[in-house]
Formats: C-alpha cells, structure tokens, sequence
C-alpha cells in the first residue's frame, strides 16, 4: 500500500472550502449527502470509467459533524497506520488518515468535517453544496431528483443522507418537555440544577451522563433493557465501547451516578423542575429537562417511499444495498441493516463503498476491476456471512 503521506491532505492545516460546483443535468449517478458515507461513495465510484457522478449536500461537506454539540467525540479511534497496511478506522479512502490529517485520535464533529473536506477537495470528488433534495421520483428508467438548484435525472442513486435530521423521541408521555442528545442544550450544564434525567442507556446516554457527572451533576440513567449490564462482545453496536466503560467506571466511582432499570412511561413539570415516572411506578427527578439518548431513524427524507421497511423499521435492501421496491436506488451510511448486522460505524459501512460501486459499474458494462484496492487496504466487505465473528479472546 502506498504511504498516507502521499496523497493526503496536509496535516494539522486548516483546507479552504471545495468550490461549489454546478453539476450537469443528466448524471450516471447522483449521490445524495456529503458525510463520510456519500462522500466516500463517491470516491469508489470515481474508479469506474466512463460513469458522470456527482454528490449533492444541503449545507457544507460534512455538515452533520458540523452540526454536532461541541462536547460530543467519535467513539472510535483514529491512528495512522497506512504504511503497515492498516487504515484508519475513521478513514474513507485508504490513502488518508484523520488522525494524520488532524493531530487527533477522538475527533470532534468540526475536525472531522474539516477532513471530509480536505478529502473531496483532494479527490477532486464534485460537490454541490448549499443544494437541498426537495423530492425524487422514479420512471423506471432513471431518477428525477428535485433539488433547490433545479432538476438532476440520474441514472442511479444512493442515498447517503445520514441519519442526524430525523431524532427520534420514545413513546413517552410528554416527551416535549425533554431534550434530544443531538441538541446541544444537552450538553450544556444546566443552570441552578444538580439532577439529571438521562433516558437511554446506550453509547450516547453513557456519553452524556459520564459528561455531566464528570462537571459535577448527578446523573440517572434510565432504561429498560439496562445495556450497560450486557456482556462483552466484538461489536460494539451491542455493547458498550471499552473507553466508554472506562469513563462509566469512572463516572460510577464519584457516587453521582445511577444506573436505572425501567422504561420511561412520562415527564412532569413541576415546581422543582421535572420529573420522570417509570411504567413501574419508579419516580426520578430531574431539576434540569430530561435527555432523550434514544437515538435516530434512518433518514430518508423523499425517498422514504422508495424502500419497503423490514420488520423492525429499518429499509429493507439487497444484498448489494439496493432497495427491494426501487431499482438503481442504493443506501449507504448508519442506516444500513442486514439481517443483525448494523453498519453504524465508518469503518463499517465504508466496507459496502464499493459494493455499491461494482454493482452500479456491472449495470453499465464497466470495468469494476480497479476497486480491489478497496479490498486490498480492508475496505470491502462483499461477503456479508464473514461479519458478526466474536473474537476468539
């Protein structure tokens, strides 16, 4: 593998904004968001020769990370390690490193947008920003996408819209009156307060109540299926991250947190601020509003009636990340679902970039053979049966 330094942006530099492109009427494929999942996408697709591609975004590249409260860090770690053959777990092309790039292990959500950035200004990947999806409708042979810009037709189309626009809220009675993690009067300290009500007990509620506490606050958290009790696994979608643990530990050892088996059933206002009744009857109050660390839905936006829904809500796909109901219309991003497998994570779904990518290329009689330096450098998973392994120890 070639060496990172090669070929990505210069380190701990701040990059100019990519200009705004006007991208041609008629495209081979419209990738709709520019995160790491569209983005990226786009990067395995610019393999392919003979294929007009462009991405649309509603704001800058990477404007979800953007948009992250200034407190929130990704999970995950970033380390360079491309010229020993290992990519950065945070990386979306196999010749750049965030850690590289930014100095930074843990990035926060202005860091990494600056990387997103640095790589499509690099890669030459043309963007349109500031251009909003209004509606898409499917003929059968290509895809009108209304865009505040004007029409696109596109032969095909992934939506790699994120998930960060659509927060979800539980079945809770006056749910109003709490606060979604994704906003970020959640992470601010709570004026004349020293109770707080976190709902959801994942990554996120863990997150936030381990930031509270950590400035003095005590914390509850609240939830039914208690995940911080769930045993060690290889896929932390399931369970809690070692450096999350780390920090509950931590949080855990101040005595200001609690840790609450029950499903939230409503919130009160009151004259002490809120309060939180379980369906059990349980009561904790909270003298600043409830957190809702319930995460998100898939974000779909206009082409949410494009997908069938699996059981469980989440859209239904083929094994190529194609919907069952809409040919030629292709996700990418946290939304993804195979069977139990959830690609949550970058370093999980930048595994389907090129997946994506051969599969449009076959569609058009071109040569797919240049994407097996994504399964050279670990970023191709095309054979979904080999996820989902625990480690051995």
């Amino acid at each position: 593998m070639r060496a990172a330094s090669r070929t990505s942006p210069t380190p701990r530099t701040r990059h100019h904004r990519p200009a705004v492109r006007r991208l041609p009427k008629r495209l081979d494929c419209l990738v709709v968001g520019a995160g790491p999942a569209g983005i990226g996408t786009a990067l395995a697709l610019s393999v392919l020769p003979q294929v007009s591609i462009g991405v649309v975004e509603r704001g800058e590249i990477g404007q979800t990370f953007a948009d992250w409260p200034d407190k929130q860090r990704f999970l995950t770690p970033s380390f360079t390690g491309n010229g020993f053959g290992a990519t950065d777990l945070n990386a979306i092309h196999p010749e750049t490193s965030p850690a590289f790039s930014l100095g930074v292990d843990y990035p926060d959500g202005a860091q990494y947008a600056r990387y997103l950035a640095a790589v499509a200004q690099h890669f030459e990947v043309p963007v349109s920003t500031g251009t909003e999806v209004t509606a898409v409708r499917a003929d059968g042979q290509a895809f009108r996408v209304d865009t505040s810009r004007g029409p696109i037709r596109a032969r095909t189309l992934v939506w790699a819209g994120g998930e960060f626009t659509e927060p979800t809220a539980p079945a809770v009675t006056n749910a109003a009156l709490a606060v979604h993690s994704s906003d970020s009067r959640a992470w601010q300290a709570p004026a004349h307060s020293d109770r707080l009500v976190v709902i959801g007990g994942y990554e996120s509620g863990i997150d936030l109540a381990c930031h509270h506490v950590q400035r003095g606050s005590r914390v509850t958290v609240l939830d039914h299926q208690h995940p911080w009790n769930a045993g060690a696994g290889s896929d932390p979608s399931y369970q809690l991250a070692p450096r999350t643990r780390q920090r509950l530990d931590r949080a855990m050892g101040t005595g200001r947190l609690k840790l609450a088996r029950g499903r939230a059933a409503s919130i009160e206002q009151d004259r002490n601020g809120y309060l939180v009744r379980t369906t059990g009857g349980a009561r904790h109050p909270s003298s600043a509003q409830p957190v809702l660390a319930t995460g998100f839905g898939p974000g779909l936006g206009p082409v949410a009636g494009l997908f069938a829904r699996r059981s469980d809500g989440w859209p239904l796909l083929t094994a190529d990340d194609e919907s069952t109901v809409t040919p030629g219309l292709f996700l990418n991003g946290p939304a993804l679902r195979h069977d139990d497998l959830r690609f949550c994570f970058v370093y999980k779904f930048r595994q389907r970039y090129a997946q994506i990518a051969r599969t449009i290329g076959d569609r058009f009689s071109r040569d797919t053979s240049g994407l097996e330096y994504w399964r050279e450098a670990g970023m191709w998973t095309d054979d979904l049966s080999c996820c989902g392994v625990s480690c051995a120890c």
